[in-house]
C-alpha cells in the first residue's frame, strides 16, 4: 500500500513538473505575436507616406471654367418706364435687335415742337434773306445817287446801317436754325435711348426687369452673351518654366465627363506676372469639332501647357 501510494505521488510530481516546462516554454511565443503585430502595424503606415508620388507641377491640372469675349449685361442710359419686352430670356439677337422698350411719349411731343421751331426758324431766314436783297439794292442806288450829287452823307449812311441790320438778322435766325436742328438730334437721342439693344448678336441669358417696371439710368435690364467661340482662361506658374507661344495646343477635359477630352490654342499671353499668385494669365480658345453642346461657364480641368520647346515641335 505504502508503496503504490509512493509510485503516484511520483507520477504526479513529473507530471507537474512537465506542465510547469511546457507553460514557460510557451510564454516566450506568446508574446511573439503581438511584436510582430505591432511592427506590422508600423510597417502599414509608414511606407505609404515615404513612397508617395510626387506631383508634377507640368502635369497637374487646374480648374477653370468655359467662357466667352463677349457677355455683357445691357444698362439703360436714362429714367423711364418699361413698356414691352421685347427678347426674352433663351432669345436669339442680333446685334441692335430691341430688347425692350421705355415710355418715350413725351419726347415724341417735344419733338413735334422742335420741329415746329425749325420750321419758323427757317421761314424768317427766308423772309431775312429777301429783305437783305432790297436793303442791299437800296445801298447801290444810295451810293450811286451819292455819287451824283443827289443823295446826302446821311441817306447813304441809313441804307448802309440798314443792310447790315438786314444781315445781321438772317445770321440770327441761321442760328436758330442750327439750334433747333440740334434740338430735335438730341430729343431723337433720347428716344433711341428708349429702345434696350442688344450691342452683338447672341443670346438673352439673363432679364433682370419686368414690364411696367420703373427704372433708372445705369439699371441693369438683360444679359446678353455668345456661345461661340468658347475660351478658357487660366493661370501659369513663372516657375513652370519657358513660356508657351501663341497658338501652342492645351488639353483639358469636363469635370463632369473627365473622359472627354477637348482641345485648345492659347490665344492670349499676359505680359506681367501677378505678384500675389507669381504667375501669368493665358486664354486659350477651343477648337475642334462636336463644340455645340459646350456652354459658357461648365467648369473643365486644364493641362498646364508645355514650355515653348514642345509649342514649337507641334
Amino acid at each position: 500500500m505504502k508503496r503504490g501510494a509512493s509510485l503516484l505521488f511520483a507520477a504526479a510530481l513529473i507530471s507537474g513538473l512537465a506542465g510547469c516546462g511546457s507553460s514557460s516554454a510557451v510564454a516566450p511565443d506568446a508574446t511573439k505575436p503581438t511584436a510582430m503585430s505591432h511592427s506590422s502595424s508600423e510597417a502599414n503606415v509608414v511606407p505609404p507616406v515615404e513612397a508617395a508620388p510626387t506631383a508634377n507641377p507640368e502635369n497637374a491640372g487646374v480648374l477653370s471654367v468655359l467662357s466667352v469675349e463677349h457677355q455683357v449685361d445691357v444698362s439703360t442710359d436714362r429714367d423711364g418706364l418699361i413698356v414691352s419686352i421685347v427678347h426674352d430670356q433663351g432669345s436669339n439677337v442680333k446685334a441692335g435687335d430691341v430688347l425692350a422698350k421705355l415710355d418715350d411719349r413725351t419726347l415724341q411731343v417735344e419733338v413735334i415742337k422742335a420741329r415746329d421751331d425749325l420750321q419758323v426758324a427757317q421761314n424768317n431766314v427766308k423772309y431775312k434773306e429777301a429783305e437783305l436783297k432790297a436793303k442791299t439794292a437800296a445801298l447801290q442806288r444810295q451810293k450811286q445817287l451819292r455819287d451824283l450829287g443827289l443823295s446826302s452823307q446821311a441817306d447813304l449812311d441809313n441804307a448802309d446801317f440798314e443792310a447790315k441790320a438786314a444781315e445781321y438778322d438772317m445770321h440770327g435766325y441761321e442760328a436758330l436754325v442750327e439750334s433747333s436742328n440740334a434740338e430735335i438730334r438730341r430729343l431723337e437721342i433720347e428716344i433711341e435711348k428708349t429702345s434696350l439693344r442688344a450691342p452683338f448678336s447672341g443670346v438673352v441669358v439673363g432679364r433682370y426687369v419686368r414690364e411696367g417696371q420703373e427704372i433708372s439710368k445705369g439699371d441693369k435690364c438683360f444679359r446678353v452673351s455668345q456661345l461661340a467661340p468658347l475660351q478658357v482662361q487660366f493661370q501659369v506658374p513663372e516657375s513652370a518654366g519657358r513660356r508657351p507661344i501663341h497658338g501652342a495646343p492645351v488639353k483639358l477635359a469636363l469635370v463632369s465627363d473627365p473622359s472627354r477630352a477637348l482641345s485648345a490654342r492659347i490665344v492670349k499671353i499676359s505680359p506681367v506676372i501677378d505678384p500675389a499668385s507669381d504667375s501669368y494669365n493665358v486664354t486659350a480658345e477651343l477648337s475642334g469639332k462636336n463644340l455645340s453642346d459646350l456652354r459658357p461657364g461648365m467648369a473643365v480641368r486644364v493641362a498646364l501647357p508645355s514650355s515653348s520647346r514642345t509649342a514649337q515641335q507641334q
